[in-house]
């Protein structure tokens, strides 16, 4: 696998820190899969993780990682990075 994405951008938008990697208009799907939220509930309690695949490529690449809001912004990072790391790994 790829290496770790940098974190593009953090927004808190309602129950979530929404912690982006990946640009979504770069992927033609983006989905939400349990298997990805449950190795990030590990890390997070109630993190979820978008996963998206570009046009012409079967490889599912994780475009964000979604913190409950509670955590802050920066634990919220930290954490997505590592849920980041876990499953790219």
């Amino acid at each position: 696998m790829a290496d770790t994405p940098s974190v593009k951008s953090v927004e808190t938008a309602n129950e979530y820190i929404h912690v982006r990697f990946r640009d979504p208009d770069v992927f033609d799907t983006i989905r939400t899969p349990d298997w990805a939220a449950n190795a990030a509930r590990d890390i997070s309690e109630g993190a979820e993780v978008r996963t998206g695949k570009r046009g012409g490529s079967d490889d599912w690449e994780i475009q964000s990682v979604l913190i409950k809001k509670q955590a802050g912004e920066e634990k919220a990072r930290d954490e997505a990075k590592e849920i980041a790391q876990e499953i790219e790994s």
